[in-house]
């Protein structure tokens, strides 16, 4: 327990299969008199209402937020088929949830009396200054399509509030994601994180990619389905096979991964994966594509050496990090076993004490990305008293 007592975090993760056995290792670790929250993030492998049952039973009440993924950022680096959880002190983290479960109609009059609510909640508890010492963490049910609606809408709410979070997976399958809360897991919603703490803490995005000189139009859309059907009036498919050079039948995962597309604002490129090419030459995008925007060709960098230099900045600003929840794309963890390079990257976490997930996405500040690493980070502060 002595990392307790410095930060008030404390991480652990199960491998057990069942349900129960997996719940009851999580809680032999992180239960303690001062628990005021827990965070985790699970394979869709588990049988998810037998495992929110086990959950709930193991611990208590202690009230829970959580999403299933496509892969896992345990205390020991990369993982599959687990679960890996974060528990927090209530005596340096004030922590208040909100389920969102209609995304078709979250709007401004919606989201800005939620986000009122959680402040003042966490006001109550009398532990920091809200806005100087908090933050928002969002998760999304991944494959909902609503992301960019309901982030812009919520970091409009927010105002100064930082925010981060991460789409839930479902283990690659692209079939059904969730998000927890309330005792149990949802489909098409999300969970609004607030925290607020005496801790200090940075929220950061990185991504390992540059653009080249390469311009496609996006000249026919499906908006609703994220579907691009023309680049440069031209069926999108062919266009984009041409760019990275090969058969639109040789299109596969790895491929996107390596060659990515992205949107320039304000200075910045966002990442605009593509999930999928279709029967009828579509691409199929994670996030939203507009008709008329126009996409740079991305080309990455070595991720390992990307990854560290985030890992060192953040250090370098914070100091040696409590801990650090991560959000990290499954693109970018796909491109490390395809390097086999997953070894060195898990070192890396571990060694940084990262904990988290592979995401369907990423959101930060109100954007919905992908194939970045997106997280908090936090430092640390003198022991608190028992």
């Amino acid at each position: 327990m002595a990392s307790l007592k410095h930060n008030g975090l404390l991480t652990a993760a199960s491998k057990q299969p069942e349900p129960v056995k997996a719940a009851r290792e999580l809680a032999q670790a992180l239960c303690h008199e001062h628990l005021g929250f827990v965070l985790f993030f699970c394979s869709a492998e588990y049988p998810l209402p037998a495992l929110a049952d086990a959950l709930n039973e193991a611990f208590g009440g202690v009230p829970m937020s959580g999403c299933t993924t496509a892969g896992e950022i345990t205390p020991q680096g990369y993982d599959r088929g687990s679960i890996v959880a974060i528990g927090f002190d209530r005596r340096v983290f004030a922590i208040e949830t909100a389920l969102i479960d209609d995304l078709e109609h979250f709007d401004l009059a919606c989201a800005q009396p939620l986000v009122d609510a959680l402040l003042e909640r966490c006001r109550q508890q009398n532990l920091a200054p809200i806005n100087e010492h908090s933050f928002a963490l969002t998760l999304l049910d991944g494959l909902s399509s609503r992301e960019e609606q309901v982030l812009a809408t919520l970091d409009a709410a927010l105002g100064r509030i930082p925010s981060f979070g991460g789409s839930a997976g479902d283990d690659n399958h692209l079939a059904r994601t969730h998000v927890y809360a309330n005792g149990r897991f949802y489909t098409r919603a999300a969970v609004v994180v607030m925290l607020n703490t005496r801790l200090p803490f940075e929220v950061f995005s990185s991504h390992h990619l540059v653009p080249l000189a390469h311009k496609l139009v996006v000249t026919d859309v499906d908006r609703e389905q994220r579907r691009v059907l023309e680049l440069n009036g031209l069926p999108a498919s062919d266009v984009y096979a041409a760019l990275v050079g090969c058969r639109v039948d040789q299109l596969t995962p790895n491929i996107f991964a390596q060659h990515p597309l992205a949107v320039h604002l304000g200075g910045q490129h966002y990442i605009r994966s593509i999930q999928r090419v279709n029967s009828d030459g579509s691409l199929s995008f994670y996030c939203a594509v507009e008709t008329g925007i126009v996409l740079t060709a991305m080309r990455p960098t070595p991720l390992l050496n990307d990854l560290n230099a985030m890992l060192l900045s953040v250090r370098e600003r914070l100091g040696s990090a409590a801990a650090i929840i991560g959000c990290d794309c499954f693109l970018r963890r796909m491109a490390l076993e395809s390097l086999q390079q997953i070894d060195q990257a898990s070192a890396l976490l571990r060694q940084a004490r990262v904990v988290g997930f592979n995401t369907y996405g990423e959101q930060h500040h109100g954007m919905h990305v992908n194939q970045t690493f997106t997280g908090v980070a936090f430092g640390t502060l003198p022991a608190v008293s028992r």
